[in-house]
This record gives structure tokens, sequence and C-alpha cells, in this order.
């Protein structure tokens, strides 16, 4: 009966993952965004693809001193304990 469930849940994970790759294709618009023409003709879209890039470098910058200060509480952690 296990198996039928594993067989069963596999099944169901690749109509859902196939599904959500599909999605895009039924869900597109035929008319184009009025707001990402405006954003192109006004040359603002430069601004909103600068914020969003300072945005993820901070989070990337902000993970990569995070991973160090937890290298470094492990390894003092590690070298008290001997």
């Amino acid at each position: 009966m296990k198996i039928f469930r594993n067989i069963s849940t596999w099944i169901n994970s690749k109509r859902l993952l196939t599904l959500l790759l599909l999605l895009p294709l039924f869900c597109q618009a035929h008319e184009r965004p009025e707001m990402a023409d405006t954003f192109r003709s006004s040359g603002k879209i430069y601004v909103v693809l600068l914020v969003i890039c300072t945005i993820f470098a901070g989070i990337i910058l902000f993970l990569v001193f995070l991973e160090r200060k937890i290298k470094k509480l492990e390894r003092n952690q590690h070298n008290h304990k001997q």
C-alpha cells in the first residue's frame, strides 16, 4: 500500500511541475503592459533595475557576513569544548 502512495505522490508531483511550467504559456496577456512601456519610454526602467540589483546585492552581502559570523561562532564553540 505504501508503494502505491509513493508512486501516486511522484505522479502528482510531476503533473504539478508540468502545470507550473506550462502555466505562463496559458496566462500570457496578448497586450503589452502599459506600465512597462511607460517605464521603457521614459528611461525609468533602468532606475527600477538599479534598485532591484542594489537590493539583491545587499541581501547577498548580508548573507555572506552572516555566514562568516556563524563560522566564527562555531569555531569558538568547538575550541571551548576541547
